[in-house]
């Protein structure tokens, strides 16, 4: 018998991608976050993080040990990995094929180095003009990275220890999590040799937050439809940004996304909605995987025609349109066929 699917979790996770996107957008050109109106965006990847640890214990913690760790690791490649590897060629594309900045003088060697630690998820910040980014061809690919830190993990690890341990192994993560905010003044970081481990801390707590989410059986039961929900994921998004914000930032992420979590485990749809959800959940990891490609070359756009003083919104709302169209069709054409051929 198949389980139920928590359609609720599938749209959230598809509104979560597609304001990363904006932010993406949107920070590229207004570097300070408390200009911006999403100054929060970067919080959707901890979102990402809870929602994979609550999903994963929902689909794998009863039968795991009867797969067998390399069915699951299989799994998890056919799964993830087909757009990892169709991000890092569009990134290899849109590096060569920008036309409003100067490519730097990488050698072929150097490239090619960059491309195979792209395929592979090594972390290889070798690119200084991005920010030491630990994947400069498709930057997001840095949580994908610490995604599977927290599948292997799980397989090994998590799945094994009673719900008093991972109780004191989530707390312990937020203590962490609240020292390396307080440390950097955000919880941003991951993304870039200069904040390596920063990442680490924030999928060590998320992670299994959202496996204690579904151990605890915590799925509220609520009026609050998909709509709602998606306001209140918005809201954390959208929080203001100033001094100080990481404080918020460890109350959004303990507090409110857990919440979000157990709330949209409980919820209940009427099928037109379900079919939004669904189509959003389909969207959201082609969509967050095939979007950085654009970035860099929006960015030498954007400062190119001075759209930081005037013209910024309607380009980046056209930007993020045709992003979530080209998403679609890789999903269509691209990552649903390779899945289904993969897994047969």
């Amino acid at each position: 018998m198949q389980k139920p699917h928590f359609v609720v979790l599938d749209g959230l996770r598809g509104i979560a991608a597609f304001f990363v996107v904006i932010f993406h957008f949107s920070e590229m050109v207004i570097w300070n976050y408390s200009k911006l109106w999403i100054g929060h965006g970067f919080l959707a990847v901890d979102f990402f993080f809870c929602l994979s640890g609550f999903v994963l214990g929902y689909a794998y913690d009863n039968r795991i040990a009867e797969m067998g760790l390399g069915s699951f690791f299989r799994a998890r490649l056919i799964r993830l990995h087909p757009l990892v590897i169709f991000g890092a060629v569009l990134g290899l594309i849109a590096f060569y094929a920008n036309p409003f900045g100067i490519t730097p003088g990488y050698g072929p060697g150097k490239i090619a180095l960059i491309f195979a630690a792209s395929i592979l998820l090594v972390p290889y910040g070798a690119m200084q003009e991005r920010g030491c980014n630990l994947f400069g061809l498709n930057a997001p690919s840095w949580s994908l990275f610490w995604e599977y830190i927290a599948n292997f993990v799980f397989a090994v690890v998590l799945y094994r220890i009673r719900r008093g341990a991972l109780i004191a192994l989530t707390v312990a993560m937020a203590t962490v999590l609240c020292w390396i905010g307080y440390r950097a003044g955000n919880l941003s970081g991951g993304w870039s040799t200069r904040n390596f481990w920063d990442g680490g801390a924030r999928v060590a707590f998320s992670f299994p937050a959202g496996l204690l989410v579904y151990r605890m059986g915590w799925r509220l039961r609520t009026r609050l439809g998909f709509v709602a929900l998606s306001i209140l994921l918005i809201l954390a998004l959208v929080m203001p940004y100033a001094r100080g914000a990481w404080v918020r930032e460890v109350a959004v992420i303990v507090v409110c996304f857990p919440l979000l979590i157990a709330l949209g485990a409980g919820a209940k749809v009427p099928p037109k909605v379900e079919r939004i959800c669904r189509f959003s959940g389909d969207l959201s990891y082609p969509l967050y995987m095939t979007h950085y490609a654009v970035i860099w070359i929006w960015g030498d756009y954007a400062e190119k025609h001075h759209l930081a003083s005037g013209g910024l919104w309607p380009a980046i709302a056209l930007g993020v349109c045709i992003m979530v169209v080209f998403a679609w069709a890789v999903f269509k054409l691209y990552d649903e066929p390779v899945r289904r051929s993969l897994r047969a």
